[in-house]
């Protein structure tokens, strides 16, 4: 394999960021009721490829942690703490006013009594906390083992304890309703997909990207970056997938086989796009997904407060109708009304990439 002088950032990075929140900006915005499954999570057991958008940035937030962190040689200064907490508290709240925000634009300006508190952010930012202090004060040649340790002792509970359970007898359901009641959870299934408990593996999964951004910066050249990181993705997949006859693939529970596979996926797509991208230096295809790498929160933020606007004033059934009205076929009329908000988030993100302006916390 040829080899080239690495650069300062790999840009890869940046695009592997942008292709899972242009994705989960497409899975969340649907036009209609029909879709095609793989737009859909799957509804219990199994994996689509729509599953796969969570996991993927959850394993890029791991390896972002590792270099950012790594500038500060992980010493864990008053100044570092500071800023950990102050991104994972920002986080949290943006998480928790998104779903304010649509309460207040349906006229419930106090839902405090049934506001949900968990969400896609807020286990984000609970896993970037987790990571961040477990580097911080702990050796990094622990890290790998610790994911694996709480795998497995997850694994162990979901046999013994009713965790595949799509009901409220699952103690994933039951130790969520206990800590925060059941009016501050999601409502569409007995079982929060970001619930407290599953938080925990998903913790490890973040764990897992970190141990991979120690292969990616610690690495002598491209070429073994791209091999070691390619390797280390198949053993992880290749156990994920093995582990499936006693622990299938559940994203809404997060199951350690979930974890191990999608974890082991995004390395492998990783390692390939490093190798066209930052080793072979074909680039020009890519500056899409950059535009949404670079700013992702900002754009995912913006999307579902946009989608929430769209849905509360109801322009989204009159748009969705003029889609159908020239693409009959209602799945695939479905499908165009998510790439086409996504690429307005594109829009919007465009400017913010041209001048080199990027949102952080």
């Amino acid at each position: 394999m040829p080899e080239a002088k690495p650069k300062k950032r790999l840009l890869s990075l940046d695009v592997l960021r942008g292709i899972t929140v242009a994705g989960m900006i497409v899975v969340n915005n649907a036009g209609g009721p029909q879709s095609y499954d793989s737009l859909r999570h799957s509804a219990w057991n199994g994996m689509t490829p729509c599953d796969l958008v969570f996991p993927f940035f959850l394993f890029i937030m791991g390896v972002s942690t590792y270099i950012a962190l790594r500038k500060y040689q992980f010493r864990p200064s008053g100044t570092v703490v500071r800023k950990v907490l102050k991104r994972t508290l920002l986080i949290l709240l943006i998480g928790i006013g998104i779903h304010w925000f649509e309460y207040a634009c349906k006229g419930d300006f106090l839902p405090f009594d049934h506001l949900r508190l968990t969400g896609v952010l807020q286990r984000i930012a609970l896993c970037y906390c987790a990571a961040s202090f477990l580097a911080l004060y702990l050796p990094h040649k622990w890290m790998g083992w610790i994911a694996g340790g709480v795998l497995a002792a997850y694994g162990v509970v979901l046999l013994a304890a009713n965790g595949y359970a799509p009901d409220e007898t699952n103690l994933l359901s039951v130790i969520d309703r206990r800590l925060l009641g059941a009016d501050l959870l999601y409502r569409k299934s007995p079982v929060d997909p970001e619930g407290l408990f599953s938080t925990l593996p998903s913790i490890a999964h973040t764990l897992i990207g970190f141990c991979c951004g120690r292969i990616i910066m610690e690495s002598d050249t491209l070429g073994k970056k791209v091999i070691g990181l390619f390797v280390a993705g198949f053993l992880l997949m290749s156990a994920g997938f093995l582990l499936t006859e006693a622990l299938p693939l559940n994203k809404r529970i997060w199951s350690p086989s979930f974890a191990l596979a999608t974890c082991g996926l995004a390395a492998m797509l990783q390692a390939t796009l490093m190798y066209f991208i930052d080793l072979k230096d074909k680039r020009r295809w890519c500056r899409f997904f950059e535009v949404f790498g670079v700013n992702p929160l900002f754009l995912y933020v913006l999307s579902e407060l946009l989608a929430i606007v769209i849905s509360v004033t109801g322009v989204k059934p009159p748009v969705y109708g003029a889609i159908l009205a020239l693409v009959p076929d209602p799945y695939l009329a479905s499908a165009f009304y998510s790439l086409l908000f996504m690429l307005l988030m594109g829009a919007a993100g465009w400017p913010l990439y041209r001048k080199k302006i990027y949102i952080k916390l």
